[in-house]
């Protein structure tokens, strides 16, 4: 073997091997890991310019990754003032009343329909804020809707319902005019399309701060969930300017309104690359949010909604999928309603080919018990992302999602530990910027089914609550095992990728709600430090 580049010693090695499943001590060199032991093991695998750090009392793991986030799209999402601490009309009239327009327009992002108490969502709040002759553009939580004023509007020349590819809508009030709130991102194009284009200088430099940010959060690796736009210019700057601080796998859309040249554009961006990141993969859409009465549901929501398909004939859908899973293209679906999940259950079945990736669904919000076995059954990977159950919902009832749901279905929403235990394949992440990127607040929310640190909300379906090793495998060997890099990463062992992340706390056995803010003194990314805490 040869001398190291970099060992690591920590008190505890979680190594996720189960020929050692402990250990203290890992050698690197080349951007792999070279050897795993024991403290006395160190001085067999040192050379004249090894650098060696102990890190104490930490814990070391390997490297976590986000199942789902959207980089660039949330260079977008995240303009102008943010709203997720807004919990009432009152409270969105006076952060709008703190906003600074840019080119003359008021943005802000994060939103959550909760705050409207219940109440139509009407772009009221933004007219006694800041008059009728401004335009503002406010993406709510979910990013799958926005509101906007009547100046916007007017700019937009919207002034009644539009015809859309999609399931986009522009919701009317009671006298047929348009109340400023738009569904699913056709509709949302339409306003969108106007706001004022950031240069690229400034948005190259938000996504590196974003990306040192995840980094130094402990993560080593994202599912990008979009390679829209500027993308490829974006990530071929930032590397020629130094190695990107964690790694991205991308999944360019493929929409209702696409024909067969985007499929053939896609399979070709399937080549695009970089040291540290790569297309692989294409992501679609079955359905939108429970929240819009835009997902897809066996039966309409108590609000009449919910009860057709983002793509308005599925048998497009089901023929895109094909078309890209004939060419070994991963596909990724966003299913969050109990029709379009199984829709697309039925879609992976009827595939000729099986995938060198898995297949994955998205979300899952609410599932059927005749579903949880089927993840199994067909390989389908389950992305989930346990915040958006602890961030946006209540043990009572209360929330919009499940008011829209209704008692029953909301009780089978967000069932991470009925999947694991029938075998199926469950990776985590966040759905940045629609919940917070952090994945130690994640992985203790997804043990205790409540936001960490809060300790005043009740639990929302505790019988669903992940163990501390199922957690973290979801950000580790089960994350690996979604990507086709099962033998290559998710685990510290000789021969794999040299990805690792430390932790002050150990993740297995600290309390949850302290490891949610456990200091992260380091994070390794292809055997070199990325963050240093």
């Amino acid at each position: 073997m040869p001398a190291a580049d970099l060992i690591l010693i920590a008190r505890h090695v979680h190594t996720l091997d189960p020929a050692r499943p402990a250990a203290q001590a890992v050698a690197i060199s080349g951007g792999t890991i070279t050897a795993v032991g024991d403290r006395d093991d160190v001085s067999a695998w040192r050379g004249n310019h090894t650098e060696v750090l102990d890190l104490g009392a930490a814990t070391l793991t390997p490297g976590l990754v986000d199942g789902h986030v959207h980089p660039v799209m949330g260079l977008d999402l995240t303009a102008g003032i943010d709203l997720t601490g807004v919990r009432s009309p009152r409270e969105l009239v006076q952060a709008l009343r703190t906003a600074l327009p840019t080119e003359g327009w008021v943005r802000g992002w994060g939103l959550d329909p909760n705050a409207f108490q219940g109440a139509p969502i009407t772009s009221a709040p933004l007219v006694e804020a800041l008059g009728p002759d401004v335009p503002v553009y406010l993406v709510l939580f979910d990013a799958h809707s926005a509101l906007v004023s009547p100046k916007a509007l007017e700019l937009a020349g919207i002034r009644g319902p539009q015809e859309f590819r999609s399931g986009a809508q522009i919701v009317l009030g009671p006298d047929a005019t348009p109340t400023g709130h738009l569904l699913e991102l056709e509709a949302m194009g339409l306003v969108s399309r106007l706001l004022p284009a950031e240069s690229g200088p400034q948005r190259r430099k938000r996504l590196l701060g974003l990306l040192q940010d995840m980094a130094a959060s402990g993560l080593t690796a994202v599912n990008a969930m979009d390679f829209e736009g500027d993308s490829e210019q974006l990530f071929t700057a930032l590397e020629a300017e130094g190695d990107l601080p964690l790694r991205l796998r991308f999944a360019p859309f493929v929409l209702p309104e696409h024909g067969r040249g985007r499929l053939e554009h896609v399979v070709q961006q399937q080549r695009l690359r970089g040291r540290r990141w790569a297309v692989e993969g294409a992501k679609f859409m079955i359905d939108g949010t429970i929240d819009g009465g835009t997902a897809w549901l066996d039966e309409a929501d108590t609000h009449g909604g919910s009860t057709a398909p983002f793509w308005p004939d599925p048998q497009e859908y089901r023929d895109a999928v094909r078309y890209l899973a004939d060419r070994d293209v991963p596909t990724v679906t966003h299913a969050i309603g109990d029709a379009g999940i199984r829709y697309v259950l039925e879609t992976v079945a009827g595939l000729r080919t099986g995938p060198r990736v898995p297949h994955r669904i998205e979300h899952i919000e609410t599932l059927p018990d005749d579903l949880v076995p089927r993840f199994r059954q067909l390989d389908v990977t389950a992305s989930m992302q346990p915040t958006h159950c602890t961030h946006y919902t209540r043990a009572d009832g209360s929330d919009n999602w499940s008011e829209r749901l209704g008692k029953d279905r909301a009780a089978r929403g967000f069932r991470t530990r009925d999947l694991r235990e029938a075998g199926a394949r469950l990776a985590l992440g966040s759905d940045w910027p629609i919940a917070p990127f952090d994945p130690r607040a994640i992985i203790a929310d997804a043990r205790l089914r409540r936001i960490a640190g809060d300790l005043h909300h009740e639990p929302v379906g505790l019988d669903q609550a992940l163990t501390a090793r199922m957690a973290l495998e979801g950000y580790t060997s089960q994350a690996a095992q979604a990507a086709g890099l099962a033998g290559r990463a998710g685990a510290v062992r000789p021969g794999l990728r040299a990805d690792l992340s430390a932790f002050a706390l150990d993740p297995l056995t600290a309390d949850p709600d302290e490891f949610a803010q456990s200091p992260v003194p380091l994070t390794v990314v292809d055997g070199s430090i990325v963050h240093r805490g």
